[in-house]
């Protein structure tokens, strides 16, 4: 059905962009940057998410919470395990309607910031994503998945500029693509101490074989650190075709010990 192709291609798409929720992206950016924790720190995240879509006759619904815990492993190396709960709905114009939730798929990343000069940082990120979600309920891929991000970040105050270029080996049992690719660019301006605005702009292979219009959104959004600890953070994300959600509605807190 409609509402599933279009939840299974939420649901790969994630799996590429964790970090979101990312996770370990300054959230609500989708794009990651090179930063890391550092030795023993721990960073807690719960993101929270909204999507609306409205396409040929059919309202796509998706709400997800998303929890992921970074270690610093050493000052280069972080280690990020994550994972969703999901609640998905789509309705037809002839009040046809299927629905989902529950856990989605679990993801186990690590991040090497190998390089770090003058305000540039590189980063190599790999990950596999298991499949504790329910496939049959468009919950998840089905199957183990794997990628690979290629990070940088660029400092020159106030704005940080970063970059992703990604690729995921995306086994599932949907009949999707298996081999997909991701791009994105993001920026942070800092207005004052403790307030960040950010915009992002990316788009990535859709999942759909059949499709050749491939997923692309802009975002926008602010974060305020309460704390020296604690981050809060807000973001709208809007699709810039009709195969990313019309739009998006990001909130999220992040922890730091």
């Amino acid at each position: 059905m409609a509402g599933k192709h279009n939840l299974m291609a939420v649901v790969l798409g994630s799996t590429l962009l964790l970090t979101g929720t990312t996770a370990q992206a300054a959230h609500p950016l989708i794009t990651d940057d090179a930063g890391t924790q550092g030795t023993g720190n721990v960073l807690v995240e719960f993101n929270g998410q909204y999507d609306h879509n409205d396409y040929e006759g059919v309202t796509d619904k998706t709400r997800e919470l998303k929890v992921a815990l970074t270690y610093g492993l050493t000052d280069t190396v972080d280690v990020v395990l994550s994972a969703p709960y999901t609640d998905w709905s789509s309705r037809s114009d002839a009040d046809d309607k299927t629905s989902g939730r529950g856990i989605g798929d679990t993801s186990l990343e690590a991040k090497w910031r190998f390089y770090e000069q003058d305000g540039l940082s590189l980063a190599v990120k790999p990950g596999v994503t298991l499949p504790t979600g329910d496939d049959d309920k468009g919950l998840g891929a089905g199957k183990v998945t794997y990628e690979l991000f290629f990070i940088g970040t660029q400092e020159l105050a106030p704005w940080t500029f970063h970059l992703n270029l990604g690729y995921l080996r995306a086994d599932n049992t949907a009949d999707e693509r298996e081999n997909l690719w991701h791009a994105s660019v993001a920026s942070e301006l800092e207005l004052r101490k403790g307030l960040r605005l950010v915009a992002n702009l990316g788009a990535e292979r859709a999942a759909e074989k059949e499709s050749n219009v491939h997923p692309a959104f802009l975002l926008g959004g602010v974060i305020y650190a309460l704390t020296d600890s604690c981050d809060v953070d807000f973001g709208v994300k809007a699709g810039l075709n009709h195969a990313e959600p019309d739009y998006s509605l990001l909130a999220g807190v992040a922890l730091k010990f």
